[in-house]
């Protein structure tokens, strides 16, 4: 199936850009909850507040037995296996309803992040190419419109993911219940931080617009190279536009990950009223010092696990509903 001609401009942004808002944020909402559970696994394993309850898995058979005070050496597979015993682990310890928490911050913040993104990115590309490069898309205008929606999501969203962060990372060493709810949580943050607590991380959201630019300028061109396999689309397209999501997005993460470390520390609760990590590079510094580089990849699995299938799922609805939209369009002229 040939890629949708884009809409003719009626102005500064293209005839119906709005659908690149809908189906951004129809495609993030179907991946986040679909992948939750791994959310929650990935931001323990990336905070210093859970490493320690998790090192037990290696000696106790994910029981939660004795703690020790520094990770286990671990192969890559073992990442992958420790995974599931987390997520066994909080099934049993805490419920099933623990699995999926920080998921209504997380659609909150992620509908508008993909709404925005998608919006910014797909109308930003047309408007790039259409100012600067004679309408024609290529890898730099791709870039250079992957780079501005990055930093307008980034700017818009970051309350949300620290509030997020926060509930992911509310549950106490011994299974006791926490007091839970955004509201409290926001109400707790603008007590003890103010306003600047709910744009902790962003330094490093910024660092992590990287990621996006990366992710974008693959998917655009692995997408071209399966749409040449079958020019008249079907199965193998929808394949090879599938593949082309979760491959940019595998190595668009593992390039940045350790920035998703960073942001996480920076956005941990106060201990005793006094933050730990205070800016990028501290934290960066703090984090080799004390654990060492390894800790920069710290829930790199659980990661990969969630963000892989999450934009296999997100870009192919983002797809779909473009491409229907376009039908449409088609069948009403």
């Amino acid at each position: 199936m040939a890629a949708a001609s884009p809409p003719q401009s009626t102005g500064l942004l293209p005839a119906k850009s709005w659908r690149h808002f809908v189906a951004g944020g129809l495609g993030g909402m179907c991946g986040a909850i679909v992948t939750s559970p791994f959310d929650v696994v990935k931001t323990r394993l990336q905070s210093s507040l859970f490493q320690v309850n998790y090192v037990s898995l290696a000696g106790a058979g994910g029981s939660g037995g004795t703690l020790t005070a520094t990770l286990p050496t671990r192969g890559l597979l073992w990442n992958f296996v420790e995974t599931g015993h987390i997520l066994r682990d909080i099934y049993r310890d805490e419920s099933p309803r623990a699995l999926f928490k920080g998921l209504g911050p997380s659609l909150v913040g992620v509908i508008p992040a993909r709404s925005i993104n998608f919006f910014a990115y797909g109308n930003g590309k047309q408007v790039i190419a259409n100012n600067f490069n004679n309408g024609q898309e290529n890898a730099w205008v791709h870039l250079g419109a992957a780079a501005q929606a990055g930093i307008v999501t980034s700017t818009a969203t970051n309350p949300i993911w620290v509030i997020k962060t926060r509930l992911q990372l509310s549950a106490s060493d011994h299974g006791t219940k926490v007091v839970g709810g955004s509201w409290n949580m926001i109400k707790t943050i603008l007590r003890q931080e103010g306003i600047r607590g709910f744009y902790k991380g962003l330094s490093a959201s910024y660092l992590g617009v990287t990621e996006g630019t990366i992710q974008w300028v693959l998917y655009e061109h692995l997408k071209k190279l399966t749409a040449s396999v079958d020019g008249q689309g079907g199965a193998t397209e929808w394949a090879g536009m599938l593949g082309s999501a979760g491959a940019a997005k595998c190595v668009a993460s593992l390039i940045t990950y350790p920035h998703e470390v960073i942001r996480t520390r920076l956005r941990q609760p106060l201990v005793n009223n006094v933050p730990k990590y205070t800016g990028l590079l501290q934290t960066l510094k703090l984090v080799i010092v004390e654990e060492g580089t390894r800790s920069l990849y710290g829930g790199l699995s659980a990661h990969l696990m969630r963000v892989i299938p999450n934009a296999a799922i997100m870009y192919s609805i983002y797809e779909a509903i473009l491409r229907y939209g376009a039908a449409q369009d088609k069948l009403a002229v």
